[in-house]
């Protein structure tokens, strides 16, 4: 496979920013297996964003020839208090996530799967977050907080400022070239560039991508050009009404996109949209949007650009786009709610629904 086909496969959607393009360029050249990884506190059930979103992408290295590593963050969703601060329980559901990733599409035989649990038992990976902490100011480790899905004036306990120190350590102490995260970790990831040099590592490549808008929309944005995705927008498995989940049913699945943001003619922020450019055109080659004859009749959609100009245009009605795209997502979520209907996947479901998800 050549360079730029390479590039091409880890540039498309949902990545949205690479620091720097050179630098990927340079180290696809170099290293014949670069290693990609990308980390997860384990809390609560996937959604499009955590579940599909994440098969897609590491689909997408995995074909650009880049070996993947996923970190099971049990540790950190310890820190942060995930699961009421369970760590049995956090380790129970970061296997969930293991066979939700599966179910997704993730053929789990060609990646690789680490966990912090296992890391913690190493003193060099100590001896790493240590020196993580020598080169860092508490107010810079402050200004990573929001990787924790917190802000600075909610980070009151000693042991959550471990955890940007952690992180910042972990694609060092792991071997990985690129640190294949979300927008949301765009704090820990430039961290970990920054102090490469000091402590006696190359920077890091950053490949971030989308985070999935959640279905109420960009709150205050909705319709301006400049309308931008802010942590609390996000599809999150700790406000249910903002995401649709993979075990979600037909009926659910229709309850909320009919009830989900769509302004007519309004394209930036709009979460139906974001489902069509990121998950359903991804997962399909072109997709049928039916419509009565006297609206114009069915259009056919092979590319996110046509979709989004015949909306912008006012052609394709709301209602017609969210009855399509509620079909389309039964399509794709049927395979994994039947995945999860039997075995050590149904247990393990039932484990993590059953149990409270905190923040």
């Amino acid at each position: 496979m050549d360079l730029e086909t390479r590039l091409e496969l880890i540039k498309k959607p949902p990545t949205e920013e690479i620091i720097t393009e050179q630098d990927l360029t340079q180290l696809l050249e170099t290293k014949q297996k670069p290693v990609a990884y990308d980390g997860f506190e384990p809390s609560g059930t996937l959604h499009l964003g955590s579940g599909i979103l994440r098969a897609i992408k590491i689909n997408d290295f995995l074909e650009a020839k880049v070996d993947f590593i996923l970190w099971i963050a049990d540790w950190f969703g310890y820190i942060n208090n995930k699961m009421g601060g369970n760590l049995e329980l956090i380790k129970k559901v970061g296997e969930y996530f293991i066979e939700g990733w599966k179910a997704c599409g993730v053929d789990i035989k060609k990646i690789k799967i680490l966990w912090t649990s296992d890391a913690v038992n190493d003193d060099s990976y100590w001896k790493g977050v240590i020196d993580v902490a020598k080169s860092v100011t508490v107010e810079r480790t402050l200004r990573a907080s929001p990787i924790m899905g917190r802000s600075e004036t909610e980070m009151k306990y000693t042991a959550q400022l471990l955890y940007p120190m952690m992180q910042a350590w972990d694609p060092f102490y792991m071997g990985a070239d690129i640190l294949q995260l979300g927008m949301d970790q765009r704090h820990a990831t430039i961290l970990s560039r920054e102090l490469a040099p000091k402590l006696g590592q190359t920077p890091r490549v950053c490949v971030h991508h989308h985070l999935l808008a959640g279905l109420q929309g960009i709150k205050g944005r909705m319709g301006q050009e400049t309308a931008t995705l802010q942590i609390e927008d996000k599809m999150s498995k700790s406000k249910p009404q903002t995401a649709i989940f993979i075990h979600d049913n037909k009926n659910e699945i229709e309850e909320k996109i009919n009830k989900a943001f769509c302004p007519e003619k309004i394209a930036e922020g709009n979460p139906i949209l974001e489902i069509w450019k990121y998950v359903i055109l991804r997962k399909f080659d072109s997709r049928i949007i039916n419509r009565p004859s006297k609206f114009g009749g069915d259009l056919e959609i092979q590319k996110y650009e046509e979709l989004e100009s015949i909306f912008r245009k006012g052609t394709l009605h709301p209602l017609d786009l969210k009855k399509e795209t509620s079909i389309a997502l039964d399509e794709i979520l049927y395979p994994i709610r039947k995945h999860f209907e039997k075995g050590n996947a149904k247990k393990l479901y039932e484990i993590v629904n059953n149990a409270q998800i905190t923040r």
